[in-house]
């Protein structure tokens, strides 16, 4: 039933959607879709590719939709045979088979292609209906205005500097990564005076209020810490005067916390306590504080602070160190996201898709019939022929909408010359070979997939629980209630979505970013369920579950009321403004980085489970972001290329 509170939002109103499962509650276990349902969705979706549906265009519940998993999760259930039917052999043979066409998929296919010769016949196996993997593009058309929105992998960035391999395809796709300051323009939002802002709200500060904390400049977290000790924020914060006191206090004080330890051994101490743990239990500071701070790793973790280790935040640069007398050298066990790196920070650039425009370059490298053009720039408005991937004529092929079941070597793996590739599409099983094959698939899936691996390569592939992500975008009809509160992002605490923003800047061939704030323009809202007080692991779990169980009616209502909520000073109507809603929901999202409280050998050493997990076997190699427990494109285009190495060096 529609409630006032749902009309006055804009709840089931006239805006581009496309749920798959119509609001139907997509539940886990092992009652994940019925098997019936199953086959419809996967039926769907094949004949929607046929027909010539434009997967970027899609709007409502995207990212793993609904028809990419029930597959996997029913061999995962070990149902799935019983349903199957024998698969039926195609007869196509190829040089490699790649299961995934995510980027590392596509980086390692690009590679052997390289080594191999053009000739070479590669067939590239993905669950989804489009390519890309987690490196996800997002189209919107209102009137004559053309928007993009990624929905997944970001930008060009690292922690840590671009190997040598990883920065030379960069180059050789055309990308001029030091040139990124031409194409961006921050004075549209800086012009305007607008920067970060805090939302806090009323269910977990008892008031909603939007703070501005910034001085006309896009700020980062150190300039917001800056803004919580000015007497606007301190009068007028709904905060007791206790956490405002213990706030201050925190931001300002220098203080050594544990006075008669040295440099390293403070940092020791730091490795095996979270950040809440230090604030609360060391720092003294109140419960309250840890609320204002609780999300904000959660864009690199996809927890809180209550699970980032101590040390990490110290890298970080969050409150409560500058009295340590910590040296500068990175402790044992940090985190490569926390360790902070002058040529790394450089080394940046966002497309105004994200890193789809990465992948869109290497598919026209290898299909170039498949994306017209032949530039860097003439990529970004140029439609994939999605018809074109998947020809006979091509050396190199992609099938999307095609679940990997069953990778096993013809024969025993130390003397096969072929792998068999089973895989599902439209409710039908099908097998293929090639002379070799490379998983740039998540680890997690590749035990049920690739039995006859050793026992101990599948439980360290278990080990790599993906981080749950939801990469939201909203397109708007305008953005003046953003400039009338001279906001561009916000940090929500308390929210729903712990972060939204505006769009990225970005003007380049020949597409154009908002330029006023009477045009359309999308927001960016990112969440990362996860349950604060479990292990890391756990708590990755736990949101995979919630996001199962999500629908998309579930999402489009937080989105409205967040934004009505922490606008409504600048005349944000959730009923009026929202044109359109893309929801990228990755249950297997970024590929999980070690931590140095959970994971013991990450502060004793010894070969880590990524190395574990990754080894060949066979004519069988590992890719993929997991290989290196590292959620990072330069990682999944490394381990990409290392798989392609050891082919050829066993070949």
């Amino acid at each position: 039933m529609t409630t006032p509170k749902d009309r006055e939002i804009g709840m089931y109103g006239n805006i581009t959607r496309r749920d798959f499962l119509n609001g139907m509650a997509v539940t886990a276990g092992a009652a994940l879709v019925p098997g019936a349902l199953a086959g419809v969705l996967e039926t769907e979706a094949q004949a929607m590719d046929s027909k010539g549906a434009y997967p970027p265009g899609l709007t409502g519940m995207r990212g793993d939709h609904a028809g990419s998993f029930d597959a996997a999760h029913s061999l995962r259930d070990g149902t799935f045979w019983e349903k199957a039917g024998a698969p039926r052999e195609t007869g196509e043979r190829y040089d490699l088979v790649i299961v995934g066409a995510g980027i590392s998929g596509l980086a390692a296919a690009h590679y052997y292609r390289k080594a191999a010769g053009a000739g070479a016949k590669i067939l590239i196996l993905d669950n989804h209906d489009d390519f890309g993997g987690h490196a996800k593009r997002n189209e919107f058309k209102d009137g004559k205005y053309f928007r993009l929105g990624f929905g997944g992998t970001y930008s060009i960035e690292s922690p840590a500097p671009y190997s040598k391999v990883a920065k030379g395809l960069v180059e050789e796709l055309g990308i001029d990564v030091p040139g990124y300051s031409k194409v961006l323009h921050p004075e549209i939002y800086s012009s305007r005076g607008m920067g970060s802002g805090v939302f806090f709200d009323r269910e977990t500060f008892g008031a909603d209020y939007l703070a501005r904390m910034h001085d006309g400049r896009t700020g980062a977290h150190g300039e917001m810490f800056a803004a919580m000790t000015s007497a606007e924020f301190q009068r007028n914060a709904p905060l007791t005067e206790t956490v405002k006191k213990d706030l201050a206090r925190l931001l300002t004080e220098k203080k050594d916390y544990l006075p008669g330890l040295t440099s390293a051994e403070k940092k020791a101490r730091l490795a095996r306590m979270s950040y809440a743990e230090f604030l609360t239990r060391v720092a003294g500071v109140d419960a309250g504080v840890v609320k204002i701070f609780q999300k904000l790793p959660h864009g690199l973790y996809g927890y809180g602070i209550d699970a980032v280790p101590a040390q990490d935040a110290w890298g970080f640069s969050y409150p409560g160190f500058a009295g340590m007398n910590l040296d500068e050298a990175p402790g044992k066990g940090m985190n490569r996201d926390s360790i902070p790196s002058e040529e790394a920070e450089k080394y940046f650039f966002h497309f105004p898709d994200g890193n789809a425009t990465i992948t869109r370059l290497l598919v026209r490298r290898l299909i170039p019939r498949a994306i017209p053009g032949t530039t860097l720039e003439d990529v970004i408005r140029a439609r994939a022929e999605y018809g074109r991937l998947d020809e006979a004529s091509s050396a190199v092929r992609i099938r999307l909408n095609s679940t990997a079941v069953r990778v096993k070597h013809v024969g025993e793996a130390s003397g096969a010359k072929e792998v068999e590739v089973a895989y599902a599409r439209g409710g039908k099983v099908e097998t293929v070979r090639g002379a070799n094959c490379i998983l740039a698939c998540w680890h997690v899936v590749i035990p049920h997939i690739c039995e006859e691996l050793p026992e101990k390569q599948k439980e360290a592939m278990s080990s790599a629980a993906k981080v749950p992500i939801v990469y939201t975008n909203v397109l708007l009809k305008n953005w003046k209630a953003f400039e009338k509160e001279k906001i561009s992002s916000v940090y929500a605490p308390g929210g729903y979505f712990s972060n939204f923003m505006l769009d990225h800047p970005v003007s380049m061939g020949g597409y154009q970013c908002a330029q006023t704030p009477e045009e359309p323009i999308v927001v960016h809202m990112m969440r990362t369920p996860c349950r604060p007080g479990l292990p890391s692991r756990q708590q990755h779990v736990a949101g995979r579950m919630e996001l199962f169980v999500t629908e998309f009616e579930k999402f489009e209502r937080e989105i409205r009321e967040e934004l009505g909520r922490s606008l409504a000073g600048g005349g944000f109507d959730a009923a009026r403004d929202i044109a359109a809603i893309t929801v990228n929901r990755w249950p297997h999202g970024y590929a999980y980085q070690y931590n140095s409280i959970y994971d013991a050998f990450w502060m004793d050493g010894g070969e880590l489970p990524c190395e574990v997990a990754r080894k060949p076997f066979g004519r069988i190699a590992i890719a993929n972001a997991d290989a290196d427990a590292y959620a990072y494109t330069d990682c999944a285009i490394d381990q990409g290329y290392r798989a392609v190495q050891e082919l050829r060096s066993s070949s």
